[in-house]
């Protein structure tokens, strides 16, 4: 199983970013999805997901209205649309899958099975 992160990069405060997670070697669709992100000196924290059944979504409260979480089931990707991008969003972005997490844990990091390896969003003021 993989989970490929892409679409980091570098942009000024306001602007967009949309970042992808390409999945293989099992189907998610029966999974929670999710993205967190680690700034530098600081802990993971969590900034969207999906939740599994009914496709719930849910943010942090520092992301809610400017990121917006889909998943695409036919090409097993997952999505985070970035905008209104600030600089204290600088961070690497992880995405995440679980196939059995429960709604109650669904911003807990370390609940989750899978992991991509990053990709770095740096935003400058």
């Amino acid at each position: 199983v993989q989970l490929q992160a892409s679409g980091g990069g570098l942009v000024q405060a306001g602007g967009s970013l949309r970042l992808s997670c390409a999945a293989s070697g099992r189907t998610f669709s029966r999974q929670t999805i999710a993205w967190f992100r680690q700034a530098p000196g600081k802990e993971r924290e969590f900034v969207a997901a999906i939740f599994r059944s009914g496709g719930s979504t849910y943010y942090a409260d520092s992301v809610k209205g400017r990121f917006t979480i889909s998943r695409d089931n036919v090409k097993n990707t997952w999505y985070l649309q970035m905008n209104s991008l600030r600089p204290e969003d600088t961070a690497v972005y992880y995405c995440a899958a679980d196939p059995s997490i429960t709604l109650s844990s669904v911003r807990m990091s370390q609940q989750y099975e899978y992991w991509g390896q990053g990709t770095l969003v740096t935003v400058s003021s």
